[in-house]
């Protein structure tokens, strides 16, 4: 049996484009993952995958949206703890912007896990990670899914 659509085609016309940016090593402080340029964009997912093992030096993550122009950065979601997280650990957000929503770790490696529930409309700026200390090695990888809602935005890595 032939496939007339592939998986990431299919996945495309669910969730949009995908767009993905590793961290390297994973530092105490804010990285920049993604770029939103052009106007409005809607996110329809947000995932963080670990592809080197995290430190054990006690470390919380959150993710925050910081606006170029009007308006003000926030979080994405509350912190949660990431020291000594197996690679393929998955984090996700579970929730809206408004609570804000929980960052979330699947319950064991390899586990299904959600997408949002409720798709978030975001301006030009940037979507950061924030981490509380240096848990002293690992790395994560982040994927957007994204459409954009105005004409030529866009959301690249950062």
């Amino acid at each position: 049996m032939s496939t007339l659509i592939q998986g990431d085609q299919l996945r495309t016309i669910l969730l949009g484009t995908a767009v993905s940016k590793a961290t390297g090593t994973v530092a105490n402080g804010v990285t920049t993952l993604f770029t939103i340029a052009g106007g409005r964009v809607v996110i329809t997912s947000l995932v963080g995958r670990v592809t080197t093992v995290i430190g054990s030096t006690a470390s919380n993550c959150k993710l925050t949206y910081n606006p170029t122009a009007a308006g003000t950065s926030f979080d994405l979601c509350t912190a949660v703890a990431i020291e000594t997280d197996a690679v393929e650990q998955t984090y996700y957000i579970a929730g809206s912007v408004a609570s804000p929503g929980a960052l979330l770790v699947g319950g064991a490696v390899g586990q299904a896990n959600p997408v949002f529930s409720s798709p978030y409309v975001l301006q030009a700026g940037t979507i950061e990670q924030n981490l509380s200390a240096d848990p002293v090695g690992g790395a994560i990888t982040w994927t957007v899914t994204y459409y954009p809602y105005d004409n030529g935005a866009s959301v690249v890595a950062a």
